[in-house]
């Protein structure tokens, strides 16, 4: 088991992975995206601290966003002035791999996919709530069942 990272960690490897392009609703859903791949290779075991909640256009990190919400929909700055560097080399490398995999994703595609009909979000999902969290074991549960659909 390794060291578990903060969400803002994450969050700013990811941006620094694309050279500080990508909008809040991208890094929201690679982060998603990136937990729940992770949870379902390590049994359970987040990649990173952090809850997620089920908003309008799919799971949200509050921390991050908030962090991030001043730029829209434009690209983020760095923002997370505070966030330690990611010292655990395999997490690391798991967000460098998540990256070039999702970087080709349109945001529209991002939300697609975390908006899957048998997912965490779509579970916890309620129209203009905010709040709701979308509890770590659903998002373990959802990586289970993706891999069961596609064995189908």
């Amino acid at each position: 088991m390794g060291v578990v990272i903060s969400a803002l960690s994450a969050a700013r490897e990811m941006c620094a992975l694309s050279d500080w392009c990508l909008t809040n609703l991208e890094l929201q859903k690679m982060l998603y995206l990136s937990q729940m791949v992770y949870m379902g290779e390590h049994n359970g075991e987040p990649l990173f601290n952090g809850h997620f909640e089920a908003w309008d256009y799919g799971p949200v990190l509050p921390e991050v966003y908030s962090r991030a919400r001043a730029f829209g929909s434009a690209p983020i700055m760095d923002v997370f002035s505070g966030a330690r560097p990611i010292i655990d080399e395999e997490r690391r490398k798991f967000l460098a791999r998540a990256y070039q995999q999702l970087s080709t994703r349109t945001a529209a595609d991002l939300v697609n996919i975390t908006h899957w009909s048998k997912g965490a979000w779509y579970k916890h999902y309620r129209p203009d709530a905010k709040g709701t969290m979308i509890p770590d074991g659903d998002i373990f549960k959802e990586a289970k069942d993706r891999i069961a659909a596609r064995r189908g």
